[in-house]
């Protein structure tokens, strides 16, 4: 029997979401081609999540090191080398996959590289080539949305994707955002001994947690000898010399700060130039407009990942995605749920959040018990001599976990343990009866559960 298309399914995007969809669907036996418009495996591996951890990782271990003379370590003559620091990152992103086609063509997927546009809701073009499917996900992604901010041609600036690709550490930067991203790559270059100042418009960091998160990172970023200014509208970059002056508006005054770079990490928006009218596909500029299993209002075409807006993540594109894959491969009535869905930023301490937060119980004048401990509470504080941080349980009406949040080293290993709990409505007497590592970060779960028990 001739086959009607090129394909059963074509997927627009190779990064987290769409990665995971295509190779699902190969396994089930579909026949998949996998089109990517600029490096293999997306944002996550090759710009942003692994490099920049791996960056991070060895730029904290570089700040412990210097830092431990309180514990009997002589770091004196303690240097780092940028390049081999770079190319530290950069072996990581590869070992892990990045910008490798060999996964996916192992799998059995055709791998097309170009930009997709709709010409139909069965046919997209890459180049001169037109590739038809039955069924189309897409997997775009996003980029970092206009920001409003006046930058003249001459004045170079970076962005999250291409920030560690510098030669060498600037001997300062300024960061526009201080979001998740923004206040990773703050404390990457502060612990390198770089001037950091970071400014958001809004009046704390990760504007997104709940006020103790901004609180404690705010304490931890002065003794990183870090600059924060919130409430700080930025709308000017110039050319100062060789370096540049960034203008903030605050308090209704219009300031300046001379820096040798400047990153921008003002948030995203979708990739939806894709020709979907062409297609059908209801869009806005927040994103493309899909049902809870993923469908577009062209039922052959789904979308999953920061494509469709809403908080994006690694974690939350992977639920997106193995939702649509189960509906285009016709085995499941699945659908989306972000219950236990960890948020993840990794600084140091890293934050970690859960369920809801009490910022959104008190926005919905919802009634909840809580309880928050300090790092202090455990021993594993006093034994790492590391106290900035917390733990908070929220609890509902009925007695069970809702939502909460770790503020630790190590938070995301602590916080798998909540994302249980609120998936499975645990209660605190539950949650308690658990036994915990007795000298670890966990022990703060056990110990916050307790109280409330």
């Amino acid at each position: 029997m001739k086959r009607r298309f090129n394909y059963d399914l074509a997927v627009i995007g190779s990064g987290d979401a769409g990665s995971e969809a295509a190779l699902i669907a190969a396994k089930a036996g579909l026949k998949v081609a996998l089109i990517e418009a600029k490096k293999w495996g997306g944002s996550n591996l090759n710009t942003t999540n692994v490099p920049l951890g791996a960056a991070m990782h060895a730029a904290f271990g570089y700040k412990k090191a210097v830092d431990g003379a309180s514990f009997g370590l002589s770091s004196g003559n303690l240097r780092y080398n940028f390049p081999t620091l770079m190319n530290w990152k950069s072996q990581a992103a590869k070992r892990a996959g990045a910008n490798s086609k060999k996964l996916f063509e192992e799998a059995g997927i055709d791998c097309i590289h170009g930009a997709a546009r709709f010409i139909s809701k069965n046919e997209v073009a890459v180049g001169s080539e037109t590739i038809s499917a039955e069924k189309f996900l897409i997997a775009t992604g996003a980029s970092i949305a206009d920001t409003g901010i006046k930058i003249p041609e001459n004045v170079d600036y970076f962005l999250p994707e291409n920030i560690l690709d510098i030669t060498r550490a600037p001997r300062s930067i300024f960061v526009v955002g201080a979001g998740s991203t923004g206040c990773e790559i703050a404390q990457f270059f502060a612990a390198l001994g770089c001037e950091v100042v970071i400014a958001d418009i809004a009046g704390r960091l990760l504007p997104r947690e709940d006020e103790e998160v901004g609180q404690v990172l705010d304490e931890v970023f002065k003794n990183d000898k870090i600059k924060v200014l919130t409430q700080s509208r930025v709308v000017a970059i110039e050319k100062d010399g060789i370096e540049k002056r960034v203008i903030f508006m605050r308090g209704g005054q219009e300031k300046s700060v001379r820096t040798s770079a400047v990153v921008l990490c003002t948030g995203s928006a979708p990739n939806i130039d894709l020709g979907l009218d062409n297609a059908g596909v209801k869009y806005a500029r927040d994103g493309i407009k899909v049902d809870d299993s993923m469908q577009t209002s062209s039922k052959n075409i789904y979308a999953a990942g920061d494509v469709i807006g809403g908080n994006s993540s690694t974690e939350k594109a992977i639920i997106d995605a193995r939702v649509a894959a189960a509906h285009i491969i016709g085995k499941s009535k699945k659908v989306r749920n972000y219950t236990g869905l960890i948020r993840i930023t990794n600084t140091y301490p890293e934050v970690a959040q859960v369920g809801i937060s009490e910022d959104d119980c008190i926005r919905r004048d919802r009634k909840i018990k809580k309880i928050t401990v300090p790092l202090q509470a455990v021993q594993k504080s006093n034994v790492t001599g590391f106290y900035d941080g917390f733990a908070k349980l929220i609890f509902g009406k009925s007695g069970t976990l809702i939502g909460g949040t770790v503020m630790a080293p190590n938070a995301g290993i602590v916080a798998q343990e909540l994302a249980y709990a609120v998936k499975y409505e645990l209660t605190a007497s539950e949650i308690a009866d658990v036994p915990h590592v007795a000298n670890d970060w966990s022990e703060l779960i056990r110990t916050a559960a307790e109280r409330l028990k």
